[in-house]
């Protein structure tokens, strides 16, 4: 004897092919009523799909909407969706994917004609912003999730992302050597964006974690500063600022000042360390822009990337003996391991000179 149903459970059907079917009453906010169907391999979990579509409906998603765009239909699931179940960096980090990295290339497209090449562009298209594999990966991942919501209430028959696999390999080091690091300063000597660039080198930090370091953040008197905008829980971090990089910043404060009188009331004040020219958060590709043209000016390599900064500045660390652990410290990495992997190349000589040392002591 089949199962009664329990009011508001929605019709629960198993088909000719042997999927089991459901379906619900959805309503617009214009009045309109119309079934929605999802389908599963068990009656169990069709129901279970029945019961996310009806919460989704509680929260005001219209399951009838006509065919949006993928940024329509991502703005609606980031905030009916993601915002009321994740945490909220979980919904900040989802967000700013979106925002950045998927709508920009497939925004436009409507939801129903997306398919796996749109995807596929993408990747090409984030891989020549010298995206890391990984950040490239996490965007897929994002798109894939809120793409199978869609399957879920209808909007589409299959999630186009479901086979798209960004590879991971990880790219071999490359850092600047000290010549190259001096060569690269000079070619941007005295330009608003110097001292940004003398902190990667000096610090090693992200291009996130210097974009979104403000003044609050950082104390000049005490010659310290504190990474609270960083990828991990373990990158962020207080790092003691040399005194060079104390009067960098303190010469930087200054022209900020005079860029905020300047300007008067056209400056947007955000409290940043480095701003664009009118106070505003300054935007990741168009520092990208900068740093290659600054490459260019400097006559290096046209692959060099804003990351390698980074990595410069740790091997310059482990070269002069720099304990690795110290190293992981200052990079905010979660691992040791990671930060024995990424500077293996570095221990070489610095074994050769530590066996020198030992050599000259007898």
């Amino acid at each position: 004897m089949a199962k009664k149903r329990q009011d508001g459970e929605g019709n629960i059907i198993k088909r000719s092919d042997g999927r089991w079917q459901g379906s619900l009453t959805a309503h617009s906010p214009d009045g309109r009523s119309k079934r929605v169907y999802v389908y599963g391999k068990t009656a169990s979990e069709v129901r279970e799909k029945l019961g996310a579509l009806r919460k989704e409906q509680e929260r005001g998603v219209n399951l009838l909407s006509d065919n949006p765009t993928v940024q329509q239909y991502l703005a609606n699931w980031l905030e009916y969706t993601v915002k009321p179940e994740a945490a909220p960096k979980t919904y900040e980090s989802y967000e700013e994917t979106c925002r950045n990295r998927i709508t920009s290339y497939v925004g436009s497209v409507k939801l129903k004609n997306l398919k796996p090449e749109h995807i596929q562009r993408m990747v090409v298209q984030l891989q020549e912003r010298e995206l890391s594999q990984r950040s490239i990966q996490y965007a897929v991942g994002v798109l894939s999730r809120a793409l199978n919501k869609a399957v879920l209430h209808g909007h589409i028959a299959r999630n186009p992302a479901q086979h798209i696999k960004p590879r991971c390999d990880r790219r071999q080091i490359e850092p600047l050597t000290q010549e190259q690091a001096r060569v690269f300063l000079d070619a941007v000597a005295g330009h608003r964006l110097e001292p940004l660039y003398r902190i990667a080198l000096g610090l090693g930090m992200r291009r996130g974690e210097i974009l979104a370091l403000r003044w609050s953040d950082v104390d000049l008197t005490a010659g310290k500063l504190v990474i609270r905008k960083a990828k991990t829980k373990a990158g962020e971090r207080t790092l003691l600022l040399p005194d060079k990089l104390v009067k960098v910043l303190q010469a930087h404060w200054a022209f900020q000042q005079q860029e905020r009188r300047l300007l008067d009331t056209e400056w947007r004040e955000h409290g940043l360390v480095f701003p664009s020219e009118v106070g505003t958060p300054l935007l990741p590709h168009n520092l990208l822009r900068h740093f290659k043209a600054a490459l260019k000016r400097a006559g290096l390599p046209k692959h060099i990337r804003f990351h390698d900064l980074r990595h410069s500045c740790a091997t310059f660390l482990v070269a002069q003996g720099v304990h690795p652990r110290v190293v992981m410290e200052l990079l905010g990495h979660s691992r040791f391991s990671l930060t024995m992997e990424l500077y293996s190349h570095v221990a070489p000589e610095t074994q050769r000179e530590a066996l020198n040392g030992i050599a000259d002591m007898f």
